[in-house]
Parts: structure tokens; sequence; C-alpha cells
């Protein structure tokens, strides 16, 4: 991608430097299983009973609630992904590659501002620009707690974008997908769902879920993330084409990202079977279909999944 010495977005809040020991990965695409705060739980039902361990839990989210602090600090640092505190002069400890990746995420989200405000314009509607944190390990969210083991994730509650940048570590080496295209597509990803919070998307498909089977459920969150690949796509083509920030190799590197990270795929790694009723985020097919579909049309009429025959 030609990304350097373009514009870097205002929007990215930076809590690299923020303690939030305490959890532990919970498995998923990053890390080990097993934490601090899980280890604490036989003991707190050994010795309180389901009751007390009910008192103590809700304690605890009033503690997070009214003092904006986070369960690893209150609980002394224990076993976790703790993120660097930052140097003496204020600074986050990075490397240099660790910088760079941030001005690059930083850059492919100015260039999102680009094309969404450019689109909203275009159907008489306003875009108002999400955030994006960069955390390390684990952060406290209007969605609640997030772990990198999750991998990245949009919060409808603050709109904003949550990324612990060593996702793309995990991308390259365990998933096979590298490239700064590949990365590009995840953060564009999450950006489309900013998209649908704001097109009301996200809401109506909540209100769907409300009273639905949980394969029901489960096909609309399939639907929902499916459209965020066609919106992600948009980008790539609207970038492509009005600003030239793609080069040759840079589709094939976001095709194979969406390939990487397909339900079947991670299920498949994971535990050695698959379960499509299971599935919330589509097949490896699904997803390469629908990111391809938007970098092909650049146009939101070509992204309705809710609406499709065949997704």
């Amino acid at each position: 991608m030609r990304w350097k010495g373009r514009r870097q977005s205002s929007n990215v809040e930076d809590r690299r430097g923020s303690t939030s020991g305490g959890f532990g990965r919970l498995g998923g695409m990053g890390g080990s299983s097993g934490g601090g705060l899980l280890r604490l739980l036989p003991l707190l039902f050994r010795f309180l009973g389901v009751k007390g361990t009910v008192v103590v839990g809700l304690g605890l989210v009033a503690y997070m609630y009214f003092s904006g602090g986070n369960l690893g600090s209150l609980l002394g640092g224990l076993e976790g992904g703790v993120a660097q505190t930052p140097t003496s002069s204020g600074e986050v400890a990075q490397s240099p590659a660790e910088q760079e990746l941030v001005d690059f995420v930083s850059v492919v989200l100015a260039d999102t501002e680009e094309t969404w405000h450019t689109l909203f314009d275009q159907a008489g509607k306003q875009y108002q620009e999400p955030r994006l944190v960069l955390y390390r390990g684990a952060v406290n969210s209007a969605c609640g707690m997030g772990q990198a083991a999750m991998g990245p994730f949009y919060c409808p509650g603050d709109q904003k974008v949550y990324l612990d940048l060593s996702f793309f570590d995990d991308l390259r080496k365990r998933h096979g997908a590298p490239g700064d295209f590949a990365q590009a597509y995840v953060v564009a990803h999450e950006v489309g769902h900013h998209v649908q919070t704001l097109l009301g998307i996200s809401s109506k498909v909540q209100q769907a879920k409300r009273g639905a089977s949980e394969t029901e459920s489960n096909q609309l969150s399939v639907m929902q993330e499916l459209q965020a690949d066609c919106f992600a796509g948009i980008w790539g083509f609207h970038a492509n084409r009005s600003r030239q920030l793609l080069e040759q190799g840079d589709v094939e590197e976001g095709l194979k990202a969406a390939s990487a990270i397909g339900d079947d795929r991670l299920q498949k790694q994971a535990r050695g079977y698959v379960t499509p009723e299971s599935f919330t985020h589509g097949s490896s097919a699904q997803r390469v279909k629908w990111f391809r579909t938007g970098l092909q049309s650049g146009a939101m009429s070509s992204c309705n999944t809710f609406a499709a025959n065949d997704l």
C-alpha cells in the first residue's frame, strides 16, 4: 500500500500505556487460555457460596462503573496480559516497528474517513467519525472488558474501534495472512460496523435477535459481519480509485485475510471439525465473496446481505 506520508487521523486514542492486568487471555484468536480472575472463581464459590460470589461480582462491577477503573488493578495485577506503563517522559514504550504500525493504522483510519464522508454526503447524510483505541492486553469499553484474545472489535455504545496491535502478528504468523492491506482490511471491517451503527442497521439486527432462536440469531450475526466485510471492500474500492492507495498484490492480501478468519477455518483449526449452525461471522468463502463484492462495486447498494438469496 502507498500509505507513507499521507494524512493521519486525529481520532486515534492511545491507551497502550494504561495498566490493564488482572485478566488472562480467554482463548480464541489471540493466545493461551486461563487467567487470574478465572482462577479466583473456584475459591470464591468454595468460601462464599453462590450468593456470596454473586455479591462480590456485583461489587466489582459497581467499582468499575463508578470509578472508571478495571478489575486488574483492583485484584492486584493477577496473572494476565499486563500492558507496559508509560516512560518517564509520558510516551509509550514501543519499538520502531510498533510505531510504524501506529502510523499505518492512523493513515488507514483517516482514509476510511475520506471514503465514508464522501458516501454519506452523496446520500444526504452526515458521517460521524469513530475513534480507534489502541491498547495492550485488556481494555475497558462501553461494551465491557475487551481482551486481546478476542481480536479487534467495535463497540456501538461508545462508537469506538478497539485494537491490540499484536493481532497483526497473529494474523501473519498463526493465520498465514501477511501484508499491510490484510491489516487495513481488519481496520476497515471494524469501521464497517460503525457505518452500520450510524445507518441504524445494528440496532435493527439487535431488535430482530430478541425472541429469535440461537440458530436464527447466529444467522443474523453472519449477515451483519458479511455486510461489514462488504463495507470494508467499498473503502478499498474508493481508496484505490480516488487516492491510488493500493499496489499490486494488495487485493490478494486482503482476500487472503478474509479467508483466514472465516468461521469454518477457525473452527477446523481449533477443534478439528465444523458446525455451520454456530457460525457468527461467516465461512471463509462467504467472507471472501462479500469483501470482493465491495471491492468490485464500490456501492453500498451491493452490500445488502440481509436480502441476499445466497450468502
